[in-house]
């Protein structure tokens, strides 16, 4: 065993020539360095296919959902109108109706972190919803209170919708999905830039060239120049094969993509990117283990786990700082029946169940199907049995019917058949 004492492996420790593990330039080399791959930003997180899907799906989805106003009344819930039924349903602001409104809010939720807009008041109540571009918005705390510091103008948290897709410790901060996703997206864009690369040069590897070297630098160059020139050459004919100098071979340097298991991995990426956003894989086009009762599944998934969430978050967000802490009569909520709608025939049937069991009136039914209201009776609930509306006289004549039925096991006398 060669004697290798402590001051020997201090002496070896400290030598200039050896290189660390941890060496940026050894590891560059070998391509594993962190600081070589892309800087993940929301623009280039968006040029992956399955981060661009995930925010448009969940921002169109969002703000397609209808939103009314409601008041309470004894009779139950009552849409409003008015002004803040234009606010809350038709168009936000003089500018954007609110499918755009709500689009651009929920686009910054699901990219940035962040979704802000500010309630414009007049006396007679809320006026307008204006966005706030929350990357230009300084969110400021003095004791208790916050302030919105956006475009010269500082804004009380009163006046400000505020929806962050995660808070941090300080309650002021935020964690978004882009940046907390930044490793699996950095691989993906990664990824897309080796295929690019790869299919950009024909498919052709980097390849090493093996044999006597010629001696000096500038033979090198010939060399390497006239075998370039034939693969050049070769790819511009379509012609498999090309010559090179007696003696020299060619060896590919690293794996091809097939090796490196690409096609699995970027499948992976997707899957990836679907619980960074916690969706179901499947309303990322990804359908490698969807199938047709499963898919319907994650439907039910969707709008339990993720919609609804959200949903409640808006509308906690607008009932407190539209209408304030003390006022219950009044609310707005989103309407999730039209995620659940489900195919015609679950549609119909579950809809002569709601109508027989006196869950709905036919009318809410036609009403929910974009279908006129067919009258008075259309209005009432209605109750399984001869299908008639609760309280009308019809149902008395039922109970007690003005002629026996025509077979009820008597003789003429009155007398029980034999």
């Amino acid at each position: 065993m060669w004697p290798f004492t402590r001051s020997a492996a201090a002496k070896v420790e400290n030598r200039a020539d050896v290189v660390s593990v941890s060496d940026p330039e050894f590891l560059a080399f070998f391509g594993v360095n962190g600081a070589t791959l892309p800087t993940v930003t929301v623009d280039s997180a968006l040029t992956v296919p399955a981060v661009q899907a995930a925010v448009a799906f969940l921002s169109r989805t969002m703000a397609t959902l209808p939103l009314h106003a409601y008041r309470t009344t004894d009779t139950g819930a009552k849409k409003l109108g008015g002004k803040i039924g234009m606010v809350v349903h038709d168009a936000p602001n003089d500018n954007q109706d609110s499918f755009k409104f709500r689009q651009y809010f929920w686009q910054q939720v699901f990219t940035g972190g962040r979704g802000l807009a500010w309630i414009e008041r007049a006396p007679q109540g809320v006026e307008a919803l204006w966005p706030m571009d929350p990357t230009k918005t300084v969110i400021k705390r003095s004791g208790l209170k916050v302030t919105y510091e956006y475009g010269n103008q500082v804004y009380d948290a009163a006046d400000v919708i505020d929806v962050p897709y995660m808070l941090k410790p300080d309650g002021l901060g935020h964690y978004g999905p882009v940046n907390l996703a930044a490793k699996a997206i950095q691989l993906a864009l990664s990824m897309n830039d080796y295929g690019s690369n790869f299919f950009a040069g024909g498919g052709v590897p980097p390849l090493a060239l093996t044999g006597p070297l010629p001696a000096g630098d500038e033979a090198l160059k010939r060399a390497k120049a006239e075998i370039k020139r034939a693969i050049d050459s070769a790819k511009q004919k379509g012609e498999p094969v090309f010559p090179i100098p007696a003696g020299y071979t060619l060896a590919p340097v690293g794996l091809d993509p097939a090796k490196g298991q690409m096609i699995e991995a970027r499948r992976f990426q997707v899957e990836e990117i679907a619980r960074a956003w916690q969706l179901p894989p499947v309303f990322l086009q990804d359908l490698t283990r969807a199938t047709f009762s499963n898919a319907e599944q994650q439907d039910l998934h969707l709008v339990k786990h993720l919609i609804g969430q959200w949903a409640k978050a808006f509308e906690g967000e607008c009932n407190l700082k539209m209408f304030g802490r003390t006022t219950r009569s009044r609310y707005v909520e989103h309407n999730l029946d039209g995620l659940l709608r489900g195919d015609f025939v679950s549609r119909m049937n579950g809809y002569a169940q709601a109508i027989q069991n006196s869950i709905r009136t036919p009318d809410e039914v036609r009403q929910l199907e974009n279908l006129p209201a067919m009258g008075e009776d259309a209005a009432k609930l209605h109750i399984q049995g001869a299908t008639v509306p609760l309280g009308s006289q019809n149902m008395g004549a039922q109970e007690n019917p003005a002629t026996p039925p025509a077979n009820d096991n008597t003789n003429q006398d009155g007398a029980a058949a034999a």
